[in-house]
């Protein structure tokens, strides 16, 4: 291969795994060329469309000709506009993704049916993309130049200087699907379609990433901290688009090399358990979107370089299944939401990639929680998986794994159940870590208590993303406090936000008769607190069927009040000595307490935010345990224990 002009030369590839298996030199015999690569069947096999998933295919389908002909409103500049004027994200990124799931429809429902009449949606839909001035949403537009510390406008964007971020690069990769696909129909009515995407695409997307080095999602952050999401979310699709559109081959090699050297970045972030500190839902777009980059390179070579024997992947592919606590519910530190219903399409050829049966198994009994196939909202490389994975389709039922117990050491999380395999009794799950993971909150020694898979004690969540989410206002937000999360507060002072804050002397503790997390998380609170010590013991017994929660504690003043928050699902019933969160017909958690040494009380939290209350409906409750006379030191122990209502007495 020849080295054109403008392009760097790359360095030599570092000891990092994927960068050795992507080298630059092994490319050139083994990349597969453009035009005979076949990631999935484009609109000329019409045997293959005509097998398709058919459940998937009639959604799209009815949902395509609902809308064939429709014109697409404009995009104005004031909707852009708002994120840096009133703090809305919502607006414009809604209307942005409404164009874009059409166009998938239109594309999908065109390669199903072969006929011709939706190309003419589809190039509309094109061309209105191709001429929006940005693809990125206000609140990712970060140019590269902001982390020399340049100020941002931030109402509108500039042309001359295009972002890569997560939608962007998404958008890119929508494009080049729709190119590979429907290639000759474009080809026939609308020729000038296919250049004017390559040449979009290669402006906004390619050639920035290839110049630039400053994107702050490529590496380290500033601080230290390993890159987020954004890194697997945002080479995904760079990966699709130039293996799709660019025909150079020392371009595509060029690409490859450079995105294994940014994988290697975002792995390098993961400790050997696999843990994502982004929390379950943000796995779908870390280790999911891993996964689809290997994917799509392990199929653009050939399957020559075996990119799945990479130690940390089977741990990462069982991320999702650890964090299962029963149905569709999931433990959600962080800003992730405690319903889980995407379908498992994807995880089961991520478990089948890396051999992994309990992955799989988990894969497919997340059928019986999906929501109903649509390709609304999902990137149009899902939905040609799942319209082609006839294996998931066709596979016979699987139980979750539900492992008995899940210490992951790196992430500092362990979940626990009272018998593996079954969402019956307790499910237990607490965390040490520290306050500055990505997407964090201030949670360190918080848990989440469950009976018979239905939540009790609950981590609420997050809400609708607006400004505020990601600026020097996130800790202004509730859901982000350590005031409403499952730990205490010491005179009205809460955890601080930070890596510095977090947990230390953490151990933990599995057996087959129990399992327990034991923390100090005295250094998660800023030194105004006055903690010297604050050590939270949390053990699962098997055999007495209970959760005791043990927390002993040093301060250097005379408190004047001390308080355990504990948020719930339930609304709570109160006793003497007694709370009761009732989870189900005929079933309870109970939280039973000194009474002489504790007052109990509990508020009702409205979540009028579209997005909790999609968890969790209309509120969830804060009971506090408040301490009858507080002293500098002293100890509080919580049972929790699944009851039959009929006998909680």
């Amino acid at each position: 291969m020849t080295r054109p002009m403008g392009w760097p030369r790359e360095p030599e590839s570092s000891s990092a795994s994927l960068a050795r298996t992507f080298a630059f030199p092994l490319l050139g015999d083994v990349l597969v060329a453009r035009a005979q690569w076949r990631p999935f069947p484009a609109i000329g096999d019409r045997d293959a469309w005509r097998r398709a998933e058919p459940e998937l295919a009639r959604v799209v389908l009815d949902r395509a000709e609902a809308e064939r002909g429709r014109e697409w409103p404009v995009l104005p500049a004031r909707l852009y506009a708002r994120y840096s004027r009133d703090g809305d994200r919502t607006a414009y990124q809604s209307a942005c993704k409404e164009r874009r799931a059409a166009l998938h429809r239109f594309v999908l429902a065109e390669c199903l049916t072969g006929a011709g009449r939706f190309v003419d949606d589809v190039v509309d839909l094109v061309w209105a993309i191709c001429e929006e001035t940005s693809w990125s949403y206000p609140a990712t537009s970060h140019p590269p130049r902001l982390d020399a510390g340049t100020e941002w406008d931030g109402s509108l964007p500039d042309p001359d200087e295009p972002v890569v971020d997560l939608f962007s690069a998404e958008t890119g990769s929508s494009l080049a699907w729709t190119v590979y696909l429907l290639q000759p129909v474009l080809g026939a009515a609308y020729p000038r379609v296919a250049g004017r995407v390559t040449a979009e695409v290669r402006r906004r997307l390619l050639v920035p990433y290839r110049t630039v080095d400053e994107w702050r999602w490529l590496r380290r952050r500033s601080d230290g901290r390993p890159p987020s999401n954004w890194n697997a979310w945002i080479h995904s699709n760079l990966l699709a688009a130039g293996l799709l559109l660019e025909d150079d081959a020392y371009a595509r090699a060029a690409l490859v090399a450079r995105i294994a050297r940014g994988l290697d970045a975002f792995l390098d972030g993961y400790g050997a358990d696999g843990g994502c500190d982004e929390g379950i839902s943000y796995f779908w777009q870390a280790g999911a979107r891993l996964f689809e980059c290997l994917d799509l390179l392990d199929s653009a070579t050939g399957g020559k370089l075996e990119p799945f024997e990479h130690p940390k992947l089977a741990e990462l592919a069982r991320f999702a299944q650890r964090m299962h606590v029963g149905g569709d519910s999931y433990v959600n530190h962080g800003d992730g939401s405690a319903r889980q219903r995407q379908g498992g399409e994807l995880l089961y050829r991520f478990g089948a990639k890396v051999g992994a049966a309990d992955v799989r198994a988990h894969a497919l009994a997340m059928r019986d929680t999906a929501d109903p196939p649509s390709a609304d909202g999902v990137p149009l490389h899902r939905s040609l998986a799942a319209l082609f994975d006839t294996e998931y389709a066709e596979a016979a039922p699987a139980r979750p794994p539900l492992p008995r117990d899940s210490w992951l050491p790196d992430l500092e999380v362990l979940t626990c159940r009272s018998a593996g395999g079954s969402s019956d009794g307790l499910f237990l799950a607490a965390k040490a870590g520290h306050n500055g993971e990505s997407h964090g909150h201030n949670d360190v020694g918080s848990f989440v208590v469950a009976v018979d898979g239905v939540p009790a004690v609950v981590d609420v969540g997050v809400g609708v993303y607006t400004r505020a989410t990601f600026s020097g206002e996130r800790f202004g937000i509730w859901t982000m406090q350590s005031g409403y999360h499952n730990v205490p507060v010491v005179d009205g002072v809460e955890q601080a936000p930070g890596p510095r804050f977090a947990a230390h002397d953490v151990t933990c503790a599995v057996g087959g008769d129990g399992a327990g997390l034991r923390l100090d998380l005295a250094g998660a609170y800023p030194p105004e607190a006055g903690i010297l010590r604050w050590v939270r013991d949390l053990r699962l017994d098997r055999a007495a069927g209970e959760i005791v929660l043990h927390d002993e504690f040093e301060l250097d003043h005379q408190p004047g009040r001390l308080a355990l928050h504990l948020m719930s699902w339930p609304a709570p019933e109160h006793d003497t000595g007694r709370v009761v969160l009732h989870t189900g017909p005929g079933r309870a958690l109970r939280i039973e307490f000194d009474p002489d040494l504790v007052d109990a009380g509990s508020e009702r939290v409205p979540t009028d935010d579209p997005r909790l209350a999609g968890a969790w409906g209309d509120a969830v409750h804060r009971i506090v345990l408040a301490v009858r006379r507080p002293a500098p030191t002293g100890a509080l122990r919580i049972v929790l224990r699944p009851v039959d209502v009929q006998h909680q007495r």
